[in-house]
């Protein structure tokens, strides 16, 4: 019979295989940062310079395939992208901002 320290190890692979485990790690990062998160204090307003530089950031997060590391950019920053609203990664903002 397996012993608990070998059921962990199976059941820990077994999760980074599949990626839940570096999603849950991320999810855990961002709610124990929104607990730490001072609500009194107001944040000041983003002004649509940040606001761009947030979502270059997010942008490159997602290009790079560093999605639990932009999951936390979204939960702290607020960026909150909406569905059917999502960047079109063939024609990115970076891209977008050279053309013009």
């Amino acid at each position: 019979m397996a012993t608990v320290a070998e059921l962990k190890a199976v059941l820990k692979d077994t999760l980074e295989k599949r990626g839940v485990l570096g999603h849950l790690k991320a999810r855990i990062r961002a709610e124990v940062f929104n607990a730490l998160d001072d609500e009194s204090e107001p944040r000041p307003p983003l002004s649509h310079e940040n606001l761009i530089i947030n979502e270059l950031i997010r942008e490159y997060l997602e290009f790079n395939k560093y999605k639990y590391t932009a999951s936390v950019l979204i939960s702290d920053d607020h960026l909150q992208k909406e569905k059917g609203n999502s960047t079109n990664m063939e024609d990115p903002l970076v891209s977008q901002a050279v053309k013009r």
